[in-house]
């Protein structure tokens, strides 16, 4: 009787979060920033900075849709692309596309030394080579902006006052793995992070951002440390954010739909690769990890499973979440149906992805392109 009496108390304090995280969801839907042209930037030097390694298959695509957008700029414009010891033929394309417009300066990058990850290197090394005021744009290689990505990127900077805005690509996802797994990544911060104090408040906890597009001002940057400040992060895109907060900046991440699109991970291979490289990170501690995920299980599996057995406040919890992931998907410019039914499956995935990258931390078993992560706890 009282396993019975905790279940129920189980579903009914799982779905009240889950309804809790819609209300959030669908207000930060409404309060969410966007590029935009609503006032025309003024002139200001702007660097382009794009690390690659081993992106023959992305390479022309990313930097072909950068020199139109660069186009549209009307300052000055360094386009900075850091061949980061790739071996698979990237280096060929870079030279080919450098060859063909003087626009591009192209640098080989030098091995990571001790105590950085090789993110955060390439992207030092690329600052290193940016003019030396203004905007810095750092873009990764998967990503292709739109004709108007760097005004109305740049207009939404300035307009704010902020020292960086994160314009998160609308996130391709092709295939179950990746329908699966990749719509959480803007949905996590839309249904738990209150933007509009996220972006007043200068506490680490209240900080998102995405490495794929990150546009930051020069001074400020250099100011926090820049990727100096993280340069043993793995997730080195939320620890920029976080230096900046604490140099007195002010940032947030952005809706980037209309001005950016990567497809991040082909796969479910390599959507376990990604993730496992990162995951055991994100949350602090393997306790942390397993105090998130359980949360997250409690909100969206355990209404659904609830929902299965007749009980009306599981079904409640359960299209809490799915209407959730509705609104996510809406605002984000991805795939709502049928994909938002499967939530719980999502989170389900999420957490095995979780447990498998904790584990393999453990082990001491973490690689990403070539390079050891463990080395840099």
């Amino acid at each position: 009787m009282r396993a019975v009496e905790l279940g129920h108390r189980l579903v009914a304090v799982g779905t009240a979060l889950s309804v809790a995280s819609l209300v959030l969801t669908v207000d930060n839907a409404r309060r969410v920033r966007r590029p935009g042209l609503s006032n025309i930037p003024a002139a200001e030097p702007l660097s382009i900075l794009i690390p690659m390694r081993d992106e023959v298959d992305t390479a022309e695509r990313c930097i072909t849709a950068v020199l139109e957008a660069a186009d549209r700029w009307h300052g000055p414009v360094r386009i900075v692309v850091l061949d980061d010891g790739s071996v698979d033929g990237t280096d060929a394309v870079l030279t080919r596309l450098a060859g063909g417009d003087e626009r591009i300066e192209v640098r080989r990058g030098s091995p990571p030394p001790p105590g950085w990850l090789g993110k955060a290197w390439a992207c030092r090394q690329l600052a290193d080579a940016a003019l030396p005021h203004g905007v810095y744009i750092f873009i990764d290689a998967d990503v292709v902006v739109q004709p108007h990505a760097f005004t109305s990127s740049l207009a939404l900077l300035r307009d704010t006052g902020l020292a960086l805005v994160s314009p998160y690509p609308r996130q391709v996802a092709v295939g179950a793995a990746e329908r699966l797994v990749q719509p959480l990544l803007q949905w996590s911060w839309l249904s738990t992070l209150p933007l509009g104090l996220a972006e007043r408040s200068p506490r680490e906890s209240l900080t998102a951002a995405n490495g794929q597009m990150m546009v930051v001002d020069a001074a400020t940057y250099h100011r926090a440390g820049g990727h100096d400040a993280v340069r043993g992060v793995v997730l080195e895109d939320i620890g920029l954010l976080r230096a900046i907060k604490a140099a007195g900046g002010r940032g947030v991440v952005a809706e980037g739909s209309t001005v950016a699109t990567c497809r991040m991970y082909h796969g479910w291979h390599e959507v376990r690769a990604g993730y496992r490289k990162s995951l055991w990170s994100a949350f602090g501690s393997p306790a942390g990890t397993l105090a998130i995920t359980g949360l997250l299980c409690l909100m969206y599996v355990v209404p659904a499973v609830a929902a299965l057995f007749g009980s009306r406040t599981g079904l409640v919890g359960y299209l809490s979440g799915v209407a959730s992931r509705a609104v996510s998907a809406r605002c984000t410019g991805g795939r709502t149906w049928p994909d938002a039914l499967a939530h719980p499956a999502s989170i389900l995935a999420f957490t095995g992805l979780a447990v498998d990258s904790t584990l393999a931390h453990q082990r001491g078993d973490l690689h990403w392109k070539g390079r050891p992560i463990e080395a840099h706890r």
